[in-house]
């Protein structure tokens, strides 16, 4: 079976490699050029083409007659995407006889959007998937093919939940692939009213509110930790600290007695209070230092009761 693959990041190589492990013939990849900007901490699409022999493009302009025109000559019977970060027009989708299909990693229609994988994090939920889904002009809304449920661990970070993701991604493909080249494969439609759609997220949402309950902050800390931007807030001298690590103290008192944002030093620990509970400093970054353990208190010990910004 002949198809054409839109693909990025490490869930782009994880779905070329169940492509080619059904057997399937990969015509052409199409990718993205990397970001100077961006922290490209994940496999080259690229790279894992060319090793096999596989012209791989990076359009511009993926919606051009130009490349319209080309991939209809490509005549692939189906489409693929893979974590590929534009949106693909209805003009591409009807090229494949057999359908146009996305792998999107949450439970849709719950999380349909941008960044899944950080946003259920934010939100403190234990469980999340990868969903196979036909492609339609709106994001994400396609009737479903199939499904993998993950859990989330309490100390579940984005990294390692994405490759969680990445994992669950091949054995569904395994699964699907099959029924979809015998054209056997379900096709569920979606009620996107029962679901929800998040958007992009920037380096500025990772600011910390000492004010939201130390649960909340902590679910952000893991949401954006290496190798995303991190959390980070202000010293009162206007400098930056980013949290990289760090989780609500198992030692919460009941009663605020400091405002968000205090710090406190207790024994072995440094401690902000949040809104309700505090957060234990474990891994932080002031300027170029990064700080652990007895860094951290040594940096902090003379400074209790100042206040984060």
């Amino acid at each position: 079976m002949k198809v054409a693959v839109f693909a990025y990041h490490n869930m782009g190589i994880a779905g070329l490699a169940s492509l080619e492990n059904a057997g399937c013939r990969i015509v052409r990849i199409f990718s993205h050029e990397d970001d100077p900007a961006e922290n490209c901490w994940f496999g080259s699409v690229q790279a894992w083409g060319k090793e096999r022999g596989i012209p791989v493009e990076c359009p511009d302009d993926l919606q051009s007659g130009e490349w319209v025109e080309k991939i209809k000559a490509l005549q692939p019977q189906m489409i693929f995407s893979f974590y590929y970060r534009n949106m693909i027009g209805e003009e591409i989708l009807r090229i494949p006889p057999q359908g146009a299909y996305n792998l999107h990693g949450s439970l849709l229609p719950a999380y349909r959007g941008r960044c899944p994988v950080n946003w259920v994090l934010v939100n403190g939920e234990v469980r999340t998937g990868v969903t196979l889904h036909h492609m339609v002009r709106k994001a994400d809304a396609g009737n479903i093919v199939g499904q993998r449920v993950v859990p989330i661990a309490e100390e579940e970070t984005a990294l390692t939940l994405y490759a969680k993701l990445c994992k669950a991604s091949e054995i569904l493909l395994a699964d699907l692939l099959p029924l979809m080249k015998a054209g056997l494969a379900p096709s569920i439609p979606q009620d996107i009213s029962r679901g929800s759609y998040y958007g992009g997220r920037k380096p500025e949402d990772g600011r910390i509110d000492w004010s939201w309950p130390s649960t909340r902050i902590y679910n952000l800390i893991r949401a954006v930790t290496d190798p995303y931007p991190g959390a980070f807030c202000a010293l009162p001298d206007g400098s930056r600290m980013t949290v990289w690590w760090g989780k609500p103290d198992s030692e919460e008192e009941e009663v605020m007695v400091q405002p968000p944002g205090s710090l406190e030093m207790k024994k072995d620990k440094v401690l902000v209070w949040a809104g309700r509970g505090k957060i234990r400093l474990q891994r932080v970054q002031i300027g170029n230092e990064i700080m652990t353990g007895d860094g951290i208190i040594r940096y902090f010990k003379e400074k209790e009761g100042m206040r984060f910004k």
